[in-house]
């Protein structure tokens, strides 16, 4: 069974730090799609950042340069390392997979984990 619990949230001040941790359950990264979104308060969910099954990474153009998503197999655990967080920031971050089952592509998300950026 697949599933996905985050953590590392948290309160910070501008210009400051966290790491998200994501421990996948019932995933293969060799063979399934791993990703971190965020849904800031009062709009929708964006992709912040999305790792292919060969390890390469693509970012959201706003957290380039600032976040950087890693990976181990034999932990099967998945992180987030965002650097110089703005209050723009803020927002219920969700570890997801895309695994290829059945006769669809299926979507599997954690709990979420809060981030809020202020001074």
């Amino acid at each position: 069974q697949v599933q996905l619990v985050e953590s590392g949230g948290g309160l910070v001040q501008p210009g400051g730090s966290l790491r998200l941790v994501c421990v996948a359950s019932g995933i293969t990264f060799s063979t399934d799609v791993m990703a971190w979104y965020r849904q800031p308060p009062g709009k929708q969910r964006e992709l912040v950042a999305t790792m292919a099954t060969t390890g390469a990474t693509i970012y959201a153009d706003s957290v380039k340069g600032r976040f950087t998503m890693s990976r181990d197999s034999a932990s099967n655990t998945v992180w987030l390392q965002m650097n110089s967080l703005k209050p723009d920031d803020t927002a219920v971050y969700y570890c997801n997979a895309k695994l290829p089952l059945a006769i669809r592509t299926n979507n599997f998300w954690g709990q979420g984990t809060q981030v809020t950026v202020s001074s």
